[in-house]
C-alpha cells in the first residue's frame, strides 16, 4: 500500500507550507481556484478499464447458474 501524498502541513497545490487555515487545505484562493480548475478540466479523473473481450459469454455462465 503506497503512503498518501496528501501533507496537511503543505498546500497540495503549490507545496508551500500552510500558515493560515482559512483556505485549508490550500494555501490561498488562488490555489484553490487552481485546484478546482483541475477538477473541471478532468485531470484527476479516473482511468477506465476496458472490460475482458469475453464478458458477454461470462455474463452468459452466470445467468445460467454457473
Amino acid at each position: 500500500m503506497s503512503k498518501s501524498n496528501f501533507n496537511k502541513e503543505k498546500c497540495p497545490v503549490c507545496g508551500k507550507n500552510l500558515s493560515v487555515y482559512k483556505f485549508a487545505p490550500f494555501c490561498s484562493d488562488r490555489c484553490r481556484q487552481v485546484d478546482l480548475g483541475i477538477w473541471f478540466t478532468g485531470g484527476y479523473a479516473i482511468p477506465a478499464v476496458d472490460p475482458p473481450d469475453d464478458i458477454d459469454s461470462l455474463l452468459d455462465e452466470l445467468d445460467d447458474g454457473f
